[in-house]
């Protein structure tokens, strides 16, 4: 049976299929409760070694959640950028998927915190268990890695890869994709004898030259949302709102302007008046909220589920950092998009490069 064509809506539940549902998991090999692998400092652990054709559409990982308090002298700190989540579909040598794991689920700045959209999902306490609906498809084989980047301190790992297995994987299917990007601080403008409010909101922008890029792909497929991580840099006590920067979407080599250019930051996220609390909904929200006048760590995410981007040739996903690109605040993110394969190689930056800077 073949990936086929039903969906996963409540209407679709009814229809009678002939795949197979396996999984893999860190169950414990000898009958006992010991259900976790333990992944020692410089070790990679192969979490699922899949032959021929399926659809991973579950991932659940409790991934040392007895180490992410990040209390001093506790614990080594900030795991989850220190964790490396990858996979490989159909034999490839270069991953689809490489990613900080905690940024993968939704941990940006490597906190987690409880949050529901549709695909990604980080459950009670705090946050401490991940979960990811996106349903990742391959024709002759899949592996998903972690690997433990972590100086000195074993990981514990509970996990889950639910997949059904098919006879063939029809054409027309893209595979899965997931990056991450940083830009450490952005590239912004010194205030110099401007105001406030010229700083915020002055100046133009005619070119999206400049502008922070969450996605950068050749090929053809689709994008389908993001996660962007925003610590303020900017040291003052006027009002500090790090947004005003317009999203712009390039297909297949556009000029300037896009045909898919936003309004501003919080706008592109489904938000508006600067918003300063938690929220989560199934494709839109603030995991993190940022504290007092927009200061520390802000993860905001989008996904286009039911309007994803579609491009031919190429695409750039990218947004403005403050109004005109003149902010200086650390920038980090989390593409997701579909695509045929092969697809452009991306890397990670070294673990030196991944930690978040202390509030």
């Amino acid at each position: 049976m073949p990936y086929g064509d039903y969906g996963s809506s409540l209407r679709d539940l009814p229809r009678l299929r002939d795949t197979r549902r396996k999984r893999a998991s860190s169950w414990d090999r000898t009958g006992g409760n010991e259900d976790w692998i333990t992944i020692r400092p410089g070790e990679t652990a192969t979490l699922a070694e899949i032959a021929g054709a399926g659809d991973i559409n579950h991932i659940w990982m409790a991934p040392g959640f007895d180490l992410m308090e990040n209390t001093p002298g506790r614990a080594e700190p900030e795991i989850l950028r220190k964790l490396v989540l990858r996979m490989y579909w159909d034999g490839e040598l270069e991953p689809s998927v490489f990613v900080p794991l905690g940024d993968f689920f939704g941990a940006g700045h490597a906190r987690p915190a409880t949050f529901v959209s549709l695909p990604l999902q980080m459950s009670p306490r705090g946050g401490v268990s991940f979960n990811s609906f996106f349903h990742m498809p391959f024709a002759q084989g899949a592996r998903v890695e972690v690997q433990s980047e972590l100086d000195r301190q074993d990981v514990s790992l509970w996990f889950y890869i639910d997949y059904e297995a098919f006879d063939t994987l029809e054409p027309g299917l893209g595979r899965f994709h997931a990056q991450w990007r940083r830009q450490d601080p952005c590239d912004g403008t010194d205030q110099g004898s401007e105001s406030n409010e010229q700083f915020l909101f002055g100046g133009t922008n005619l070119s999206g030259e400049g502008n922070y890029v969450i996605l950068e792909a050749s090929g053809r497929g689709h994008y389908v949302g993001c996660l962007l991580n925003v610590h303020n840099l900017r040291q003052t006590a006027q009002w500090n709102w790090y947004g005003e920067g317009d999203d712009m979407i390039f297909v297949d080599g556009e000029a300037w302007p896009p045909s898919l250019h936003g309004t501003g930051t919080e706008d592109y996220f489904n938000t508006c008046a600067c918003p300063d609390e938690a929220y989560s909904a199934p494709y839109h929200g603030l995991i993190h909220p940022g504290g007092p006048n927009w200061s520390g760590y802000t993860t905001l995410y989008r996904f286009h589920v039911e309007d994803p981007v579609p491009f031919q040739q190429s695409i750039r996903v990218t947004i403005e950092h403050g109004h005109a690109n003149k902010r200086s605040d650390d920038y980090s993110s989390v593409a997701y998009w579909y695509q045929e394969e092969p697809h452009r190689p991306f890397g990670l930056p070294p673990v030196t490069r991944r930690l978040p800077h202390p509030l």
